[in-house]
C-alpha cells in the first residue's frame, strides 16, 4: 500500500508534506519529511564540504549566519524548538487502542463474514472431534488384547483407526485453511481501514508523531499480524478446540479422570497469569522502541551529508546505540520470560500425568474402569501436551500480535479531517493573504510573530531569509499542513477554515525538495495528477517544463518503469516530474519549498527556468535556494526571526540597504572570489 522512494532522489525515506497534492511527494501523510539540515534552516540542504547554502554568506567558525541562533537540533524541523533532553522536538506518537477497542473492531470485521467463520469453526470442530475417536479404539484394542479375543477381533477397531486418521487429517486440513483465509480477509479490511484513515489523517498530527511511528506501524506491525493470522491463528484454533473436546472426552470416560486432569489447570493459570502481563509491557514497549529506531535510522541516513558537514557523527552514532540498546535489552528480556514461561509447563505437564497415572490404577484396581479405559485417558492426557503447549506457546505470538493490532486500531479509529459543514466555498481567484499569523510547535517558542502578507493573484513572491527565519513554517501553513496558532489565511477571498482541508488541497499545490517517483511506468506517475489526462496531456505538460526531452529519450518512452527497481531518475529528472504534475493539477496556487535545492548549480538553473515556466498563470510562493531566483521574482518577502522585516523588489531592497542587500553582497563577493582566484 506504500510506494517506495527512488533511490536517485535525495534523502531517501524522506516523507510527504501534504496528502495528494505534494507534487514531488508520495502523495501519502506517511509523517514528517526526514529533515537533512542539522542546525541550519530545514529549507534547505548545506553543502557537503561546508554545511551552508549555496548562495548564501559565508558561514562563521560555527557554521551558521553570524546573527542567527546556534543550532540546537539534530536532523529535524529547523522552525520546531528542541526538546530539553535530545536537542529534537519532542514526537507525539500516534495512539496506540485498548484491549476494549480492539476487541470491538475485530467483533466487527468478523461479523462481516460470519458465514466463513461459522464454516471454519464448524469443520475444525468436525475434524478435532474425529480424532479424538483414536484415544478409545486404542483402549478398545487393549482390551480385547487383555481379554485375549484373537487377531480376528482387531479388523475392526484397526480399519477404524485408519478412517480416523484419514477424516481428521482432510477435515483439519480444510479447517486451517478456512480459518487462514478468515484471518487474511480481516486482515485486508483491517489493512485497507488503516491505510485510508491514515491518508486522511489530519497532517499536522502525522508530522508531530514522526515518519518513523508510521512507517513502523505499516511495516513492521502488519508484517508480524500477518504472520500470526497465517500461522498462529490456525494451530491457536485447533489447539483450543483441541483442548475443549478433549476435556469433554475425558468427562464421558469417567468424571473422575476429569478431576484428575484438573489438578494441573492451577499450574496453567498462575504461569498464564504471570507471563500474560509482563508478556504484554515488554511486547508494547518492544514496538515502541523499534519504532524509535527506524525513526532515528531514517533520521540519520536521510541527512548523512549534514551530519557529517557538521561533524555530527558521533552525535548520531550515539542515538543509534542509545536506541538500538533499548531493542535489544527488550528483546532479550522477552526471551527470559519464555524461558520461565515453558519450565513452569513443563512442571505442569509432570504433574497431570502423574494424577491420571495415579487415579487410572485405583480404578482399575477397584473394577471401576478398565485397562483400556485408563490407557485411553492417559493417551488423553498426552495428547493434550501438545495442544496446551501449542496454545499457550502461542500466547507469545498473540501477545505481540495484539500489541501490533492495537496499534493499527489506534490509528485507524483516530478522528479524520474535518471538513466544513455544507457545500465549502470556492476561491474566485490565485490571490493568498495572510493576517496576523502566528505559530509555534510548542508552547512558549514562537516560530511566526504576526505575520501579514498579501500575494495577487498571478503574482510570484520569493521567501528569503536565514537560517530559522520560519520561511518552511509559513509555506507549510498556507499548504494547510499546519493549522495556524493565530492569524488567518485567505485564499482567493475564502478563509482556509471555510475551505477545509480537501479545499486547501484544491487550490494549492506543495512542491517540496523532497522528491518521489511512483515505482511504474513514467506515464502512470505523471496521472496521479491527473487521473483521466491523455498521453498528448502528459507530453504537454512535460514540454511545458522542459522534460520532454529526456523523456522520449528513455528506453520505452513515456511507458518505461521508473522508481524502485526500474529506470533510475537523476535528481533533476525527479524534479521536472514533479513540475509537470504541478501543470497538470492546474491549481491557482503553488508553493515551492527548495523546489531546485538539491540538483547542484547547473540542474538549479535548469530547474529554475522550469518552475518559472510551471508557474505562468498561476500564484507562486517560492521558498528561495538561490538569490538569482528570487531576484527573478516579481517580489521579495524577506524574514526573520519569525517576522517579515522587508517586501519588495530586487532593486528596492538591494537599494534600501537591509536583510536582503547584505545577503546579496555576500553572494555577489562570493562569486567574484573564484573568479579572482582563477585569474
Amino acid at each position: 500500500m506504500t510506494a517506495d522512494r527512488d533511490a536517485s532522489a535525495p534523502d531517501a525515506g524522506a516523507k510527504d508534506e501534504d496528502e495528494g497534492r505534494t507534487m514531488s511527494g508520495s502523495g501519502t501523510p506517511d509523517g514528517a519529511p526526514v529533515p537533512t539540515t542539522t542546525g541550519t534552516d530545514g529549507n534547505a540542504p548545506p553543502s557537503t564540504a561546508t554545511g551552508r547554502y549555496e548562495d548564501a554568506p559565508p558561514p562563521t567558525t560555527t557554521g551558521r549566519y553570524e546573527d542567527t541562533p546556534p543550532p540546537t537540533t539534530t536532523g529535524t524541523d529547523q522552525d520546531a524548538p528542541p526538546s530539553a533532553t535530545t536537542g529534537a522536538p519532542e514526537r507525539a506518537l500516534l495512539p496506540t487502542a485498548t484491549g476494549a477497542q480492539t476487541l470491538a473492531v475485530v467483533r466487527g470485521l468478523v461479523r462481516r463474514h460470519r458465514l466463513l467463520a461459522v464454516t471454519a469453526l464448524t469443520v475444525l470442530v468436525a475434524g478435532t472431534g474425529i480424532g479424538l475417536l483414536t484415544a478409545p479404539l486404542l483402549g478398545r484394542i487393549v482390551d480385547l488384547v487383555v481379554d485375549r479375543s484373537g487377531t480376528a477381533a482387531l479388523t475392526v477397531p484397526m480399519a477404524l483407526l485408519l478412517a480416523v486418521a484419514v477424516a481428521r487429517g482432510v477435515a483439519t486440513a480444510v479447517g486451517k485453511s478456512l480459518v487462514a483465509r478468515l484471518g487474511e480477509t480481516i486482515l485486508a479490511d483491517l489493512r485497507e481501514r488503516f491505510i485510508d484513515r491514515a491518508l486522511r489523517l489530519p497532517l499536522e498530527r502525522v508530522e508531530k508523531a514522526g515518519s518513523g511511528d508510521l512507517t513502523a506501524r505499516v511495516t513492521g506491525d502488519v508484517t508480524l499480524i500477518a504472520r500470526a493470522v497465517r500461522q498462529a491463528l490456525p494451530e491457536f484454533a485447533n489447539a483450543f478446540l483441541t483442548i475443549a473436546l478433549t476435556l469433554v472426552g475425558l468427562a464421558v470416560l469417567d468424571w473422575r479422570f476429569l478431576l484428575a486432569v484438573l489438578v494441573a489447570v492451577p499450574v496453567h493459570v498462575l504461569t498464564v497469569r504471570w507471563y500474560i502481563p509482563r508478556a504484554a509491557r515488554i511486547y508494547a514497549e518492544h514496538r515502541v522502541a523499534t519504532g524509535a529506531l527506524q525513526h532515528q535510522l531514517l533520521d540519520s541516513v536521510g541527512g548523512v551529508r549534514t551530519v557529517r558537514a557538521f561533524r555530527l557523527t558521533g552525535r548520531h552514532a550515539e542515538l543509534l546505540e542509545k536506541r538500538s540498546g533499548a531493542a535489544v535489552d527488550l528483546a532479550a528480556s522477552g526471551m527470559r520470560l519464555v524461558s520461565g514461561f515453558f519450565s513452569r509447563l513443563n512442571a505442569a505437564e509432570f504433574l497431570g500425568m502423574a494424577s491420571i497415572l495415579v487415579t487410572g490404577f485405583l480404578l482399575v484396581d477397584a473394577g471401576s474402569v478398565s485397562i483400556g479405559t485408563a490407557t485411553a485417558a492417559a493417551l488423553y492426557f498426552h495428547g493434550l501436551f501438545n495442544p496446551i503447549n501449542a496454545a499457550l506457546f502461542l500466547i507469545d505470538d498473540a501477545q505481540s500480535a495484539g500489541a501490533s493490532l492495537a496499534r493499527l486500531v489506534g490509528v485507524s479509529t483516530l478522528p479524520a479531517e474535518r471538513e466544513p459543514e455544507g457545500r465549502p466555498a470556492a476561491p474566485v481567484d490565485g490571490s493568498v493573504k495572510v493576517t496576523g499569523l502566528g505559530h509555534s510547535y510548542v508552547d512558549g517558542h514562537p516560530v511566526l510573530h504576526e505575520v501579514d502578507l498579501d500575494v495577487r493573484c498571478g503574482e510570484r513572491v520569493a521567501l528569503v531569509g536565514a537560517s530559522g527565519a520560519g520561511k518552511t513554517t509559513l509555506a507549510k501553513l498556507i499548504a494547510g499542513v499546519h493549522e495556524p496558532a493565530a492569524g488567518t489565511i485567505s485564499l482567493g477571498g475564502v478563509d482556509t477554515r471555510e475551505l477545509g482541508p480537501a479545499g486547501v488541497r484544491r487550490a494549492v499545490t506543495l512542491i517540496s525538495q523532497e522528491v518521489h517517483v511512483f515505482s511504474g511506468p513514467l506515464a502512470e506517475d505523471l496521472r496521479l495528477a491527473r487521473p483521466g489526462a491523455t498521453d498528448e496531456e502528459l507530453r504537454a505538460a512535460l514540454d511545458h517544463v522542459g522534460a520532454l526531452e529526456w523523456a522520449d529519450a528513455l528506453p520505452e518512452g513515456l511507458a518505461t518503469v521508473v522508481g524502485e527497481g526500474g529506470h533510475r531518475l537523476t535528481v533533476t529528472q525527479a524534479q521536472h516530474l514533479a513540475l509537470a504534475r504541478l501543470v497538470l493539477t492546474d491549481a491557482p496556487v503553488a508553493l515551492l519549498d527548495e523546489a531546485t535545492a538539491d540538483a547542484g548549480s547547473a540542474g538549479a538553473r535548469v530547474l529554475e527556468t522550469a518552475a518559472l515556466r510551471a508557474l505562468e498563470g498561476r500564484t507562486g510562493l517560492m521558498v528561495a535556494h538561490r538569490l538569482p531566483q528570487a531576484a527573478a521574482a516579481d517580489r521579495i518577502v524577506v524574514l526573520d526571526g519569525g517576522r517579515v522585516v522587508e517586501n519588495g523588489t530586487h532593486e528596492e531592497l538591494v537599494a534600501a540597504g537591509g536583510h536582503y542587500a547584505e545577503l546579496w553582497s555576500a553572494w555577489s563577493d562570493s562569486r567574484r572570489e573564484p573568479a579572482a582566484v582563477s585569474d
